[in-house]
């Protein structure tokens, strides 16, 4: 009892301070920043968003299965539905968990905490003409050492990865989960990023219209979230104005139905306020339909409506658009393959529908869920399974395939390749 409660302690005195964790992660960049794609605009682009929040046991981080799993990563315990491809990664890159394949092997899966596995997404990213990312951070992590460590930690490396393969990245705040009046927090937190890290001089970093642009998602859902319309109007001011860390490109993440004030929306037109103040909005669009022919329609009834509300009040408009959905193994009360893929006919018809609506820029949702079923990165056909838990795959296509289609789809949105119905072959 006496050597445990040592190691109890021992464990707690590791914890870094907060003070600590900002005079260890939050510097500016140093290194080399090659040339890329044009990081002055989102005009013509795709960005992904880019969760970063996956951990495992022996990556450094301290958090255990982040986001993996239910406190571990094994038969019954598994919270996400898809399983990354690990064939290219190194051994400093695979973290084994209590799955095994088919054939015995100790099935193994990768930490965002891993500087060399960030860098190893932002080189596929170049590889297959992905723009950049949405980097997101979840302001209630930042709120505690070990979230703002692993938060700050990725984003770093989302930074050096951008630069180095010439890709481009911006800051996205995901409220989710905040209470009310804590919204200086995360005011604090942008200081720190634009006065420490220097973030917003990175050559890297995505600016549109000559300013910095920094994303903020989850104002105006009507599920109950416990901050205010009014406290997102200060929030936006404090963007856009403050004298020493304001004069962003502000772009709020709202939900569908933002514009007629219904279903995932609250009824209050402060939401409308709040999103004309804005310079950029993007609805959140992720399980709202499910097949070609809903892409094909919202592209009709939201898309053309809401770009047209926009262009009277000279906003910018980014539509979201999700590869498909499935969640069984977080809510296992949901089927798994809730959104069928359908081979990527469904991803491609909806940046079809965007794109004939008139959308200049679209938000690809995402780069690395593989919690939700939305990842477009490299996943494995050959899964584990065991103990009641199955995971999809890419319905035997090669891993890469929704890498090379939204590549593909980048062409489409900058105008560098015709609108087609036809979903591009592999060549």
């Amino acid at each position: 009892m006496l050597l445990y409660a040592f190691a109890v302690a021992a464990a707690f005195a590791a914890v870094p301070t907060r003070e600590e964790v900002i005079v260890a992660t939050m510097r500016p960049y140093t290194g080399t920043s090659a040339r890329g794609v044009d990081r002055t605009t989102l005009i013509g682009k795709v960005m992904c968003g880019y969760q970063g929040w996956f951990t495992a046991p022996g990556d450094g981080s301290q958090r255990g299965w982040f986001h993996w799993g239910r406190g571990d990563m094994r038969p019954g315990r598994a919270t996400v539905d898809f399983w990354p491809d690990m064939t290219e990664l190194d051994a400093d890159e695979r973290y084994d968990t209590g799955f095994r394949h088919a054939d015995g092997r100790v099935a193994r899966v990768f930490s965002s905490y891993n500087r060399k596995t960030v860098l190893r997404h932002f080189r596929w990213m170049q590889q297959y003409g992905l723009d950049g990312v949405f980097v997101q951070r979840f302001a209630v992590e930042t709120f505690h050492p070990l979230g703002l460590r692993h938060a700050t930690t990725v984003l770093g490396h989302c930074r050096e990865g951008a630069n180095r393969f010439g890709r481009t990245y911006a800051v996205m705040y995901d409220l989710s989960g905040m209470g009310a009046r804590q919204m200086d927090r995360v005011k604090e937190d942008w200081r720190l990023l634009v006065e420490r890290m220097r973030i917003t001089k990175d050559p890297a970093y995505l600016r549109h219209k000559g300013k910095p642009v920094v994303a903020v998602w989850g104002f105006g859902f009507s599920d109950g979230r416990k901050y205010t319309l009014k406290e997102g109007l200060d929030l936006l001011d404090f963007l856009k104005n403050d004298p020493k860390v304001g004069g962003c490109t502000v772009m709020l993440g709202v939900p569908t139905y933002w514009r007629e004030l219904k279903n995932d929306a609250v009824g209050d037109r402060t939401l409308h306020d709040l999103v004309s103040r804005a310079d950029i909005v993007s609805p959140w669009m992720v399980g709202r339909f499910g097949t070609v022919e809903d892409a094909a329609r919202f592209g009709r009834t939201i898309f053309e409506p809401d770009i047209a509300w926009c262009r009277r009040r000279k906003i910018e408009y980014m539509p979201v658009v999700f590869p498909g959905f499935s969640w069984h193994n977080m809510k296992p009360e949901s089927r798994q393959d809730l959104i069928p893929r359908r081979r990527g006919a469904f991803l491609w018809a909806q940046y079809v529908a965007a794109k004939r609506a008139g959308a200049t820029m679209v938000y690809q949702a995402m780069f690395d869920e593989v919690d939700e079923g939305t990842a477009i990165f490299k996943c494995t056909n050959d899964p584990p399974n065991g103990g009641g838990t199955t995971f999809l795959t890419y319905e035997g296509l090669p891993s890469d395939h929704y890498l090379r289609l939204v590549g593909e789809a980048a062409k489409m949105v900058a105008g560098k390749a015709p609108i087609s119905d036809r979903m591009p072959t592999r060549k």
